[in-house]
């Protein structure tokens, strides 16, 4: 046996005893011929190690999985009367309540929130945008929303006005609303506490902020900067 092997491999059950691995350490060590002192240390760095090794097991058993992280957009398109359009979403996220169309980035392109925004308007209404038909006035990071992901959104406003009411889609079918009849839609709590408030009072500006939506407990959102209408400059 080499010079400051151990006499028995290192086991969860050996972790669990430090005392046991003690003694194991220290028979190895003295049948090597190990003077006293250096026995003493030895057996002392392969406790500390042991422990540490339980200790870092235990962290990773109880660490909670981590969630996905998705980056997405969402756009407000109106009609000439200012009704907003809202689809009634067929799939998850949202399956069943109503929304402003949108999707999630091709991460694999490198596609920009702005290039997202177009090609999911036009993927998903049939109506030709560019980007400079659109005005960036949010961008909102939810904490586990549903339980399952995060989100980063990117929230845009059409300056063009949409004309005609789309034909339904695989995604779900469309309406218009006017803004007070969204109240009384079925939509995410969480547009309803936060994404449909922003567009009410930042729509013509910016404003970044952040939701915990963990379930479980009341959804708590924090704004980190506001950039007023029209300025350029944070409020």
């Amino acid at each position: 046996m080499g010079r400051g092997v151990l006499a028995a491999p290192l086991t969860c059950q050996s972790l669990g005893a430090p005392a046991t691995l003690a003694s194991q350490t220290h028979l190895s060590f003295i049948k090597d011929g190990s003077p006293p002192g250096r026995v003493a240390k030895r057996i002392e760095g392969s406790m500390r190690d042991a422990l540490a090794f339980r200790e870092g097991l235990r962290q990773h058993a109880v660490m909670p999985p981590a969630l996905p992280y998705k980056i997405s957009v969402l756009v407000f398109l109106e009609n000439a009367r200012g009704e907003h359009l809202l689809i009634l979403r067929a799939k998850p996220p949202n399956f069943g309540i109503w929304s402003p169309i949108g999707g999630k980035l091709e991460m694999a392109s490198g596609e920009s929130p702005f290039e997202c925004a177009v090609r999911e308007t036009r993927e998903e209404t049939g109506f030709e945008i560019g980007a400079g038909d659109l005005h960036l006035f949010a961008m909102i990071a939810e904490k586990a929303y549903e339980g399952d992901t995060h989100w980063l959104m990117f929230l845009f406003r059409c300056k063009r006005p949409i004309e005609a009411l789309p034909p339904a889609i695989s995604e779900g079918q469309f309406g218009f609303f006017s803004r007070a009849a969204i109240e009384g839609l079925p939509i995410p709590e969480t547009d309803r506490k936060a994404l449909w408030p922003i567009y009410d009072r930042y729509r013509e500006g910016f404003v970044a902020l952040r939701a915990d939506c963990s379930p479980g407990a009341p959804i708590s959102i924090e704004i980190e900067q506001v950039t007023a209408a029209g300025t350029g400059r944070s409020a």
